[in-house]
Formats: C-alpha cells, sequence, structure tokens
C-alpha cells in the first residue's frame, strides 16, 4: 500500500481473519504487556463521554502507542449501549484507526468490536494462566453470558484443556440458554450447568470470570469458594471495597485501573493508599513482580482494559488482511496537497 491508500476492515472480515488464530492473538497480548511492563508504550487515560439521564451508555475514546517489536499507534473509539441487547443488536460497537509511524498518516480503519472482545478475553485467559498455582481444574465458572465472556471461554479451554464442565450464571435465563447452545459450538462434550447465583458458582469453580454491565458494585461478601481461587474481575465494577481487601489483587495498569469508579477505584478512595494491588499482569509476565502472600488464598484480575492491546491485536489483523488480499482499499482517501489545488 502507498501513503495515500488506506484499508477498510469490516467486523466480519476481521471475525474471519481471527479464525483458528487463539495461540497467535495469546502471544500477541502476552508480548504487548510485555512491551508496556517495559515503559515502551504511550498510554494516555482513556476519555469517557457519559450523556444526562443515561446512567450505564458510554462511549470511550483509547489512543495509544506500542513499541518493541509493534510499532503501532492508533485509537479505539468503542460505544457500550446495554439496552442495545433488548433491541436484538450487539452491547458494544467499534472503530480503531491504526496510522502508519512513518507518516503519521491512517493506513486502516477497522471494526473494532472483535478486536475489543478478544483483547479482553484473550487478557483475562493469560491472567489466569499465569495467577492460578494449582494443578488441571475441571471447572470454570462464568457469571454474565455474553459475547466477553465467551469469548473469554473461547481462550480458557485452550489454556485449560481439562475443563469439563462450565457453570453459569445471568440474570436473564434466555441469555443463559443461548449462550449453552453457543458453549456447545466450541465443545460439544461440555457439561453446561445454570446456577442461581454468584455465591453457587464460587463454591464450584476456581477460575471464574465476570462480565457483567454492572455500573456499582453489587458483591459485598465473599461466599465460600475453592481455595486458591482466581476472579477474573472483568467488568470492574461487581465488588465491594471490602471485597478487594480480602483478596490479592492484580491489574493490569495501576494507575489507569484507579480511576471511573471501579471496585478497585473505590477501594483506594476509601483506604486511602494502593497498596492492596501486588501488581500488574506485565509484571507478572515478567517475573518482577512479588509472589503471593500467606494470607490471601484468592485472587482477583482488575484489567481496565489498555489500548496497547487493541493496537496489538490490529496490527495482527492488518498484516494478515494484507497478505490474505483481504478488506477494501481506499486508493485515494488523502486530499492533494492544497499548494496543487486549483482554487
Amino acid at each position: 500500500m502507498n501513503d495515500n491508500e488506506l484499508l477498510l476492515l469490516t467486523g466480519d472480515e476481521i471475525v474471519s481473519l481471527f479464525k483458528g488464530q487463539e495461540l497467535a492473538v495469546l502471544q500477541a497480548i502476552e508480548d504487548a504487556y510485555k512491551v508496556h511492563d517495559q515503559g515502551d508504550s504511550t498510554l494516555p487515560h482513556s476519555s469517557f463521554i457519559r450523556f444526562p439521564g443515561m446512567e450505564r451508555e458510554r462511549i470511550i475514546a483509547l489512543p495509544s502507542y506500542l513499541g518493541g517489536g509493534f510499532e503501532v499507534a492508533g485509537i479505539k473509539w468503542i460505544a457500550s449501549f446495554p439496552n442495545n441487547l433488548q433491541k436484538g443488536m450487539e452491547r458494544a460497537s467499534a472503530a480503531l484507526i491504526l496510522n502508519s509511524m512513518e507518516t503519521g498518516r491512517p493506513r486502516a480503519i477497522m471494526e473494532s468490536s472483535v478486536i475489543s472482545a478478544k483483547r479482553t478475553a484473550a487478557s483475562a485467559a493469560l491472567a489466569a494462566k499465569q495467577l492460578w498455582q494449582g494443578g488441571e481444574i475441571e471447572s470454570i465458572g462464568l457469571i454474565g453470558c455474553g459475547l466477553i465472556n465467551f469469548e473469554t471461554l473461547r481462550f480458557l479451554l485452550l489454556l485449560f484443556p481439562s475443563v469439563q464442565t462450565v457453570h453459569l450464571h445471568d440474570l436473564s435465563q434466555e441469555r443463559a440458554e443461548l449462550f449453552r447452545g453457543k458453549v456447545g459450538q466450541l465443545n460439544g462434550d461440555l457439561d453446561v450447568v445454570f446456577e442461581t447465583s454468584f455465591a453457587a458458582v464460587a463454591a464450584k469453580c476456581p477460575i471464574l470470570a465476570l462480565a457483567t454491565t454492572a455500573v456499582k458494585p453489587h458483591i459485598d461478601t465473599l461466599p465460600p469458594y475453592q481455595k486458591g481461587a482466581v476472579f477474573l474481575h472483568v467488568s470492574l465494577r461487581d465488588f465491594t471495597p471490602e471485597v478487594i481487601l480480602q483478596a490479592d489483587n492484580i491489574v493490569d495498569d495501576v494507575d489507569h485501573v484507579l480511576r471511573a469508579q471501579t471496585s478497585v477505584h473505590l477501594t483506594e478512595q476509601q483506604v486511602g493508599h494502593r497498596d492492596f494491588i501486588r501488581g500488574t499482569l506485565g509484571g507478572v509476565l515478567r517475573g518482577n513482580v512479588p509472589e503471593i502472600g500467606s494470607e490471601h488464598d484468592l485472587t482477583i484480575f482488575n484489567p481496565f482494559g489498555m489500548g496497547v492491546l487493541d493496537l496489538a491485536l490490529a496490527d495482527l489483523v492488518y498484516r494478515q488482511a494484507k497478505h490474505a488480499d483481504m478488506g477494501t482499499v481506499l486508493p485515494s482517501f488523502f486530499p492533494s496537497s492544497w499548494l496543487l489545488r486549483a482554487e
């Protein structure tokens, strides 16, 4: 592609490019975490747009630069409108602009809700693999039966092939039933069990992923759970500070996650310090985070979601699309030089 061209990739094209690429996705996410932990990235705070009288709806801008072997920059623009589910639409929609590091010009515009779901899920599964200290596991718990937990399950099944049972809890029985059907497409041999509460899932599963649309903490006590359990707190606002303080806490980026009224942000506001956070996943991957203390037998992974992870997967998709000659190339997206234009 020359400097005047722009590649446009649709969501269905990106879905096709991701098929069978789970290991490549996990590797890209791991590499991105390590590069970020080394300081070779730029990650401004995400910007939230909220609307009067709309508590759950938001649009977020995530600009970033990722160095290392990536050398990419860009921005994700993602909207979350939970009421879309009642309209038969996806909760999230997104677009991502990938910029050239030679000219600064956009070189690709791509649908990004698929990328966002993949990076969120792969990040959570990678955390589970790193933070679980036990042996093989037979059951996984999922709180929330939406796309994020479906993709999280996809990656968890790859990293924990001994899993035989999936325990589900969702406020909507209809969504849970639809989710069960989709799980069968991943692995028809899995037992899928519906549970009536978070507590029922926690009692049976050493690894549990929470991907809800909660805007305020709603879990204020810890029920009985598996010793050494790992809770993947993807939705970030399910636990009260009292619960957070009882656990070993790992985050993706300390400065980013301690904002926007996340559970860990509320905890910092309550106690006035950050000592309840042991470290970051990037630090764990690079071996520079202290071992978990003996006082904790539960670890909670609290990922705010970093734009550098979106860039890592956008770069992967971009390279695959070029290799497969996929997407629509706009040959002259940019204007001619103003010096050459007739006035």
